[in-house]
């Protein structure tokens, strides 16, 4: 970022005798009901060299300090003016924060007095702990360097752009407002970086919800001895201080060692590194991960490797860490085993496993700094759930990584069935890319694309839910579930795809859809599906339960009743019992109830009281009526309504 790019700031008198007037109290108001956008404005605009932590805290110190201390005009923007319902209070603090984010950037000279914007806050301070927001995903670490690469007006105008929903020409003066000398040249640079502004409210940049760790225990500790270690302090503090940017060292972006024992340095030596024969899997008795041999054309890069066993250990500042529910993102205790280390689209990526979980590390091609380091827990995965790895996702696709005995890869719309499988290319266990539903935009689900993978006579279907390993999806009753193939199961699947979306994120090892029952409808209105999707987490607990209803001719199947963490519709209990209100083409309202079919009676109590013999039950029911549903099974036990 060059120094030219800020002019000097307006003197107050520069303020037209137009321009609105903003007290103190309005400002305040302002402020406060809009903080948590306007410290993730500054923290975008600011320079990722700082760090996470320091990012973090001066984003809210420039915010704090952006209210004015007495009366102040602000310069009105054209957007602020014709109805957009921009308040002044609001133009007025946002124009302060974007100013001192900018100066706050700026480097410091020796024979300048530097502004108080580049000094490190005073206010507020945290001792004892960094704090940095929660990890985003690839494509949030990619627009961040992205927006790393550009002078500070650069990532004003893009920010401007994409958070605060501003116009070029209003860019543009409220950019000359806050004092940068040429603002159509940082909207310019802006235009080289993809209008990803979806990502912009993405945890990634929150700076208001923060995670915590320990700052250097050992450092603080030796403090209390400064005076007979100085020198050797001295040393150590250089080499934590120095600002990334200028290349890789031995153990890349890796926070300092805290303890040294062999255990430790030999799970931190590449040279130890378990690697499996390619053909080890034809003979193991086993076919899991510990049995995936090494490939990608990076597996003798000592340096790469060290580097992403040493994150794993001790990952620092500039590394974002995510994991799966219930995952832990500690040290190896001894060499875990290498899966892969090679290039994939604009990364170095190296895949780990150490028997319980899948670690993967990736850092940026070109050498600039940052890094990610993803878990997902792993532990008691078979052959049916060691299928395939994700390696990378970019520009809505994503890359995987497959198991050593799958023969075919495919890509195929789960909404779709009948469009047919799409080969794709295997190079060296690499999928080309497919598209991700995971990153699809927000709104209407019109497709939902699954990896389809064949092994000998075996082919199976994984999706994409956000995580390093795809869930598994089978259809069928619960203990006797099969692999979701042929053309009943993608039937069975086509109208319930796009509820896998409720599921993201959250350590999802399968996902089983079962039709339970069908439901003749009143007033000759065909027949009714009732399906339960049952997703299992990797963890045993926390599995996610949704009954859906689907009317003839439906697209899609509506959910009728969810529930989390409970037996229902799983191997443990494969029972269910669900309702629904519905309304018929006549305008007549129903209340629709269906178990599965060794229900032996269903009742409704409450605001509709009805029975019926059997497992489905359909009663007369007013607009907006609630009732609670019982089911009596045929060994007399009795079921509560899935809600």
């Amino acid at each position: 970022m060059q120094s030219q790019d800020v002019a000097p700031r307006p003197a107050p008198s520069s303020a037209s005798s137009a321009d609105p007037v903003v007290d103190v109290e309005q400002a305040e108001a302002a402020l406060v009901e809009h903080y948590p956008r306007l410290v993730r404005l500054a923290y975008l605009v600011l320079p990722r060299r700082v760090g996470r932590s320091r990012r973090v805290l001066t984003a809210h110190a420039l915010t704090q300090r952006a209210l004015p201390r007495n009366r102040t005009t602000t310069p009105v923007i054209p957007a602020q003016s014709t109805g957009r319902g921009v308040d002044p209070g609001y133009a007025l603090v946002r124009l302060r924060v974007v100013r001192t984010a900018l100066e706050a950037g700026l480097p410091l000279r020796r024979r300048a007095w530097p502004k108080r914007s580049q000094l490190p806050p005073l206010l507020p301070q945290v001792r004892g702990l960094k704090l940095f927001p929660r990890s985003g995903g690839a494509d949030e670490l990619a627009l961040d360097q992205r927006l790393s690469a550009l002078s500070a007006p650069g990532r004003a105008a893009y920010v401007l752009r994409g958070l605060e929903k501003l116009p070029d020409d209003d860019v543009r003066q409220l950019l000359g407002a806050a004092g940068v000398a040429d603002a159509d040249a940082a909207l310019r640079e802006a235009d080289e970086v993809p209008g990803q502004y979806a990502l912009l409210g993405s945890p990634e940049f929150d700076p208001c919800s923060l995670q915590a760790r320990p700052t250097d225990l050992m450092r603080r500790r030796q403090h209390t001895k400064a005076a007979l270690v100085a020198g050797a302090a001295l040393v150590v503090c250089g080499a934590l201080l120095g600002l990334p940017g200028e290349g890789w060292g031995p153990d890349g972006a890796a926070a300092p060692p805290y303890a040294r024992n062999p255990a430790a340095e030999a799970a931190l030596d590449p040279g130890r590194l378990t690697k499996v024969a390619a053909t080890a899997w034809e003979t193991s008795a086993r076919t899991d991960f510990s049995v995936w041999p090494a490939r990608g054309d990076l597996t003798g890069d000592e340096e790469l490797l060290r580097r992403a066993l040493a994150v794993w250990a001790r990952p620092g500042e500039e590394v974002g860490v995510s994991a799966t529910p219930g995952t832990p993102t500690g040290g190896p205790s001894g060499p875990p085993q290498l899966l892969y280390a090679g290039t994939v689209d604009n990364a170095r990526v190296v895949i780990l496993h150490d028997g319980l979980r899948i670690a993967r590390y990736a850092e940026p091609k070109d050498g600039t700094a940052g890094a990610a380091l993803d878990f997902a827990r792993t532990d008691g995965a078979g052959r049916a759930e060691a299928n395939a790895v994700v390696l990378g996702r970019a520009d809505g696709n994503v890359r995987y990584l497959t198991a050593p005995w799958v023969t075919k890869a495919a890509g195929r719309d789960l909404t779709d069935p009948d469009a047919g499988a799409r080969d794709l290319t295997l190079a060296d266990g690499v999928t080309s890319p497919v598209a991700s539903p995971v990153q699809q935009q927000s709104g209407a689900c019109a497709s939902w694309d699954v990896l389809e993978l064949t092994d000998g006579s075996d082919t199976r279907l994984v999706t994409d839910l956000g995580e390093l390993v795809p869930a598994r999806l089978t259809t069928g009753r619960p203990g006797s579930a099969k692999d979701a193939s042929g053309a009943e199961a993608l039937g069975t699947w086509a109208p319930y795809a796009c509820s896998l979306g409720a599921v993201r994120g959250q350590g999802v090892r399968s996902v089983n859809a079962w039709e339970f029952a069908s439901q003749p409808l009143p007033d000759s209105s065909g027949s009714a599906a009732w399906v339960c999707t049952r997703a299992e987490t990797w963890r045993g607990d926390g599995a996610r339960v949704m009954a859906q209803f689907r009317t003839p001719g439906g697209a899609q199947g509506a959910v009728a009743a969810k529930a989390q963490g409970v037996p229902a519709c799983g191997e443990r209990d494969p029972h269910v019992l669900a309702g629904v209100l519905w309304k018929s083409e006549g305008g007549h309202w129903y209340l629709l109830a269906a178990g599965g079919r060794d229900t032996k009676s269903v009742e409704a109590t409450g605001g509709i009281n009805d029975s019926a013999d059997g497992n489905l039950l359909t009663a007369k029911a007013e607009q907006g009526a609630q009732a609670e549903l019982k089911g009596t099974l045929e060994n007399g036990r009795t079921i509560g309504g899935l809600r």
